[in-house]
């Protein structure tokens, strides 16, 4: 028998919740870590029990998207891939979600009967869908920046460029990734 996958879900909606818990809790190989409502509860609990998975509801009724910003406060504070399972079938918030969150999937709540199957992916390696998210996260730095990221990440790479030019890129690439320092950027990109 696989590990144990350890998941969190942050979701206002209480049946709903319920729901998720249900499904989780079929699967021999999961053991729900709890439910929060809230970011502040979102928070708490993933610290406690560090959870490797977070499912997200995208929108958590404080404002439009905040499980955005919650993801990747997780994903920074925990290291826990974040799922997020929202109703919102809009290009736009595909897109918007996984490159702000830093997420592992996107999944609609009608696609519900394939949440099992995409937690157990995710948690056992890298999907395509990660590979896909990682790509569009990175779409808007320059091919220079890339190769700064890459160097930043650990990866053996060369750059000839000065160090003010290697210096202005990482500023560069933490504005467009909306991230703080480097630390960050390592932590969610590595």
């Amino acid at each position: 028998m696989n590990d144990i996958i350890k998941i969190l879900i942050v979701e206002d909606d209480w049946d709903f919740a319920f729901l998720i818990k249900q499904e989780l809790s079929k699967e021999p190989d999961f053991q729900c870590a709890g439910i929060a409502t809230n970011p502040k509860d979102a928070i708490k609990l993933s610290c406690k029990h560090l959870p490797q998975i977070v499912i997200m509801d995208l929108n958590l009724s404080i404002s439009d998207f905040d499980g955005v910003e919650l993801s990747k406060e997780i994903r920074l504070q925990t290291g826990a891939q974040v799922i997020i399972l929202t109703s919102l079938e809009t290009e736009f918030s595909v897109e918007y979600a996984v490159k702000k969150a830093f997420a592992a999937d996107y999944l609609y709540k009608s696609q519900f009967s394939i949440l099992c199957d995409t937690v157990r992916y995710i948690a056992n390696g890298t999907t395509p869908h990660q590979l896909l998210i990682r790509k569009l996260i990175l779409q808007d730095l320059s091919i220079a920046e890339q190769s700064v990221l890459d160097m930043i990440i650990g990866k053996n790479i060369e750059i000839k460029s000065a160090n003010k030019t290697i210096s202005n890129q990482k500023t560069s690439i933490l504005k467009k990734l909306g991230l703080k320092n480097t630390n960050q950027l390592i932590k969610l990109l590595r």
